[in-house]
C-alpha cells in the first residue's frame, strides 16, 4: 500500500479518544480521516480534538466511503455485529472493541465475513500489548517457567455504584463485568495457556445502579458486577479467573488491581497493570522478585512509540493501532483477530450457561 491507511473511528467517545486515536497519530503509515457518532455535539468537538473534517452520524456512510480504508469500532456492544458486517461489505478492514458480539454466534459470523472477504480483522484486547504481559508470554513459550500448570487472574476495580448507562442493559451490553473486564482475562489466558475446553462459572450483582452519577433515579442494572470461572485448558493446565467492580480500596489511580500469573513447574511469573514495565518472577524455594521488562518487550515490534513517554499503564494501549495498521500494510493477520474475539466470547457465553444450569460446560472449538 503506497498511501497512508485512511482510518475512520465509529463511536467517538472516551475509549476511542483514550486508546485508539493517540496510536493512529503516532503511526506515520496511518491517517485519521473521519469519525461517526450519533451525538452531533460530540462530533463537533472531535473535529477540533482530532483535527478531522469528515464526520457523520450514519455508520453506513463510513462503510460506503471509498476514501476510507479501515475502521475502528468503539460503539455499544449490541451494535458491533451490524456495523462490522456493513463495513466489511464495504471493503473496510475492521478493528472492533470487545466483546466482539453479544454472543458467540454473532462473533463467529463477524470472523467468517472478514475471512471470506480477505479483509484484516482485529479484536481490541488491550492487555495483550502490556509490556509485562508480552514478556511473561515470552518467558512461558521459551520454556523459562517449565511446564505451565496454573493460570490465575484477578481484576478488582473500585468503581462508583451509580449507573453505567447503556452498559447496565442486558439488551445493549449482553453482560456486565463478564463482557467488559473478565473477557480480556479469558483472551490472554487462552493466549498463554491454550484453549479453554471446559469451564464452570458464576456471575452476581450487588449494586442496583438505580441512580445516575448526577443523582437522578434511573432503571436499575440488569447485568453482573462480579464474575468468575474455573477452567481446564487443552494443554493440561487449569485456571481461576475473578473480576469485580466493587472492590473497595482497590482504586490505584483508576487502574484498579489487575494481576495475572502463571505457575509453571520451574517458576512463577506475574503481570500487574499498575506496574506494566516490570514482572514478578520466582523459582522454587525463592520469593517473587521484581524484574524489569527488557527494552525489546516495552513496545510492539517496529512501533515508533517511546516507552519512556507517558503513563506506563496507559501508553502501551496505543500499540493496538500499530498492530492493526501493520496487518493491513503487511497483508497478514492482525493479532488478536476476530477468531480470538469469538473464542473468548464462546467462553463468556459458557460462564452464563454454566451459572444458569449450575454445571460444567464444554466450550466449542470450531469457528
Amino acid at each position: 500500500m503506497s498511501q497512508r491507511v485512511r482510518i475512520a473511528i465509529i463511536g467517538a467517545g472516551a475509549v476511542a479518544d483514550y486508546h485508539h486515536v493517540p496510536g493512529i497519530h503516532l503511526d506515520p503509515r496511518a491517517e485519521l480521516v473521519a469519525a461517526c457518532d450519533p451525538n452531533e455535539a460530540l462530533l463537533a468537538k472531535r473535529r477540533g480534538d482530532w483535527n478531522i473534517s469528515k464526520t457523520t452520524t450514519d455508520y453506513r456512510a463510513i462503510a460506503a466511503d471509498p476514501e476510507i480504508d479501515a475502521v475502528i469500532i468503539c460503539t455499544p456492544n449490541d451494535t458491533h455485529h451490524p456495523i462490522t458486517l456493513a463495513c466489511l461489505a464495504g471493503g473496510k478492514h475492521v478493528m472492533c472493541e470487545k466483546p466482539l458480539g453479544l454472543n458467540f454466534k454473532e462473533s463467529q459470523e463477524m470472523f467468517r465475513a472478514a475471512k471470506d472477504r480477505g479483509l484484516r480483522h482485529m479484536t481490541a484486547f488491550t492487555y495483550r500489548f502490556a509490556p509485562s504481559m508480552r514478556y511473561l508470554r515470552h518467558l512461558l513459550y521459551a520454556g523459562s517457567l517449565g511446564t505451565p500448570r496454573h493460570f490465575r487472574s484477578q481484576r478488582f476495580l473500585d468503581w462508583p455504584e451509580t449507573s453505567w448507562g447503556w452498559r447496565q442493559s442486558k439488551k445493549l451490553a449482553g453482560a456486565g463485568d463478564l463482557f467488559d473486564m473478565t473477557i480480556h482475562r479469558i483472551d490472554y489466558a487462552q493466549d498463554l495457556m491454550g484453549r479453554m475446553v471446559s469451564i464452570t462459572g458464576a456471575v452476581a450483582q450487588f449494586a442496583p445502579r438505580n441512580i445516575t452519577p448526577q443523582g437522578e433515579p434511573c432503571s436499575p442494572s440488569e447485568v453482573d458486577d462480579w464474575s468468575a470461572l474455573i477452567c481446564l485448558f487443552d494443554r493440561g493446565g487449569v485456571g481461576v479467573l475473578e473480576g469485580t467492580t466493587l472492590a473497595k480500596g482497590y482504586h490505584y489511580d483508576g487502574f484498579g488491581h489487575d494481576w495475572a500469573e502463571v505457575n509453571g513447574s520451574e517458576a512463577t511469573a506475574v503481570y500487574q497493570l499498575k506496574e506494566p514495565n516490570t514482572i514478578l518472577l520466582g523459582k522454587h524455594g525463592q520469593s517473587l522478585q521484581k524484574v524489569d521488562v527488557p527494552r525489546e518487550f516495552l513496545v510492539a515490534p517496529g512501533s515508533p512509540r517511546d516507552p519512556a513517554n507517558g503513563v506506563p499503564s496507559t501508553v502501551f494501549r496505543y500499540d493496538l493501532a500499530w498492530e492493526f495498521v501493520s496487518g493491513i500494510v503487511e497483508g497478514r493477520d492482525c493479532v488478536p483477530g476476530f477468531d480470538h474475539g469469538a473464542s473468548a466470547q464462546a467462553v463468556a457465553d459458557g460462564v452464563l450457561e454454566s451459572f444458569e444450569k449450575r454445571t460444567w460446560v464444554q466450550i466449542p472449538g470450531a469457528l
